[in-house]
């Protein structure tokens, strides 16, 4: 069975470290699966990129067209957008390869093209990372549910017109995707609940597969140690917080942070507990958090996020909308408990009181709630980092993860195979020729 993975890059964001860690799992267990991406980082050979910087240079500048349309819309929020307008080459790329399915993930930012998905001849496999792929454009639709009808009058763009970008986009893919042979896959209940409600593709098969990751990586690591490797204290209560532009996306909920920790602050731990932040700098003038706080900057290696987790006596992920949660799932597995709003995908990573703590969604008071019950009884906290590493063990592992799609893989070209040969069966299912 040869299997192909599109993904815009390799390891460039959470959607590609998730699509490269499902890749790597599957090869594990002897599936022939190879990447095509437009970015590639890494030096494997299995993934497979424009090789000419040339090609490289365009790549990149096709960004800049890709962007072009929302020059319409200057007083769009900051919220990522996606029109997927540009022509591509996948598809011919697709052909030379000739895999016997394809596996598509996050494949914007210039990369693919609506229209080309229709032109892929294999059966396809989606895997959902945000909710771009069933919106007008939007990945994070927030409080708006029209993508549950046609899109228009998107709130993002800070349009009142029905036939604006957002519902240009999604007529788009109504009659491109319409008569696709295409499995959704989920990470998560709450996302598959939402294409299941969405225009586009209620009437597809989806299917629920959570990310996995290198439980081998992500394990716990000696906290002395890894606090020593990283220069944090060894007499304080650390937790962490960080996120691919940790505070910046609005969407990771540094503004609900903020708040919290200021109120925890006040409640007796201010001698005894330090910040730890990681996908963002040191800014010029530090916001006011309530506790000292250490900027560890952008991480990208397993390694050092392992450390990281590890180092932190919780990890606080307060974000308003998750797909999924990696950085959830990570922690976990390095024995770190989390606390988290009980919404969205997270539902599906931490279990209330039992590895971490689930929050009234966006109800900061209970978020500073959650740290203190996580951090103020130390046998307990030995209790959530021992649960918080059996949840990963039992559900996160790539291993478990690349044999559920190997399963539904298999499943898919059996019954492709079967729908090719019904023609040629008589009603008592021999083959006539």
């Amino acid at each position: 069975m040869n299997v192909l993975l599109i993904n815009t890059s390799d390891i460039n964001g959470g959607a590609a470290r998730a699509t490269y860690r499902l890749h790597q799992g599957l090869r594990h267990i002897g599936v022939n699966s190879q990447m095509l991406v437009q970015e590639k980082i890494t030096n494997d050979k299995t993934v497979l990129a424009p090789e000419i910087r040339l090609f490289q240079g365009i790549a990149r500048a096709k960004l800049t067209f890709e962007a072009l349309p929302l020059k319409l819309y200057p007083k769009r929020t900051n919220g990522s957008f996606s029109v997927q307008w540009l022509p591509d080459t996948v598809g011919s790329k697709v052909v030379r390869i000739a895999p016997d399915i394809i596996h598509l993930h996050w494949i914007r930012a210039g990369f693919m093209q609506i229209e080309t998905v229709t032109k892929l001849k294999q059966p396809l496999v989606w895997t959902l990372h945000d909710m771009g792929d069933f919106t007008g454009g939007c990945h994070v639709a927030g409080e708006c549910d029209r993508y549950k009808v046609s899109c228009g009058a998107c709130p993002q763009l800070n349009s009142a017109n029905e036939w604006d970008l957002s519902r240009w986009v999604w007529e788009r893919k109504v009659k491109a995707w319409k008569n696709l042979n295409l499995t959704l896959v989920s990470p998560s209940s709450w996302l598959a609940q939402c294409a299941r409600s969405s225009s586009l593709f209620q009437n597809f098969r989806i299917e629920v597969i959570p990310h996995g990751l290198d439980t081998q990586k992500y394990q716990p690591i000696n906290q002395h140690f890894a606090r020593e490797a990283l220069n944090l204290p060894q007499d304080k209560k650390l937790i962490v917080f960080g996120a691919i532009e940790a505070t910046s996306d609005r969407n990771k909920g540094f503004y609900l942070l903020q708040p919290a920790l200021q109120e925890l602050s006040k409640s007796g731990w201010k001698d005894d507990l330090e910040v730890v932040i990681f996908g963002a700098s040191q800014p010029e003038n530090p916001p006011d958090l309530g506790f000292k706080t250490n900027y560890l900057g952008h991480l990208h290696d397993d390694i050092s996020l392992a450390t990281v987790y590890s180092a932190a006596d919780v990890m606080l992920v307060p974000s308003l909308q998750e797909s999924f949660g990696q950085t959830a799932s990570e922690s976990l597995a390095c024995g770190t408990p989390v606390v988290a709003f009980n919404s969205t995908g997270l539902k599906d990573i931490v279990d209330h009181q039992q590895n971490g703590y689930l929050a009234k969604p966006y109800e900061v008071e209970d978020f500073a709630k959650g740290i203190t019950w996580v951090l103020e009884n130390e046998e307990r906290l030995q209790k959530l980092s021992f649960y918080a590493r059996k949840k990963a063990e039992q559900e996160f592992t790539v291993e478990l993860q690349a044999r559920r799609y190997s399963a539904l893989f298999q499943e898919i070209l059996m019954i492709n195979k079967s729908s090719s040969i019904a023609p040629f069966l008589d009603f008592n299912n021999k083959l006539v020729l």
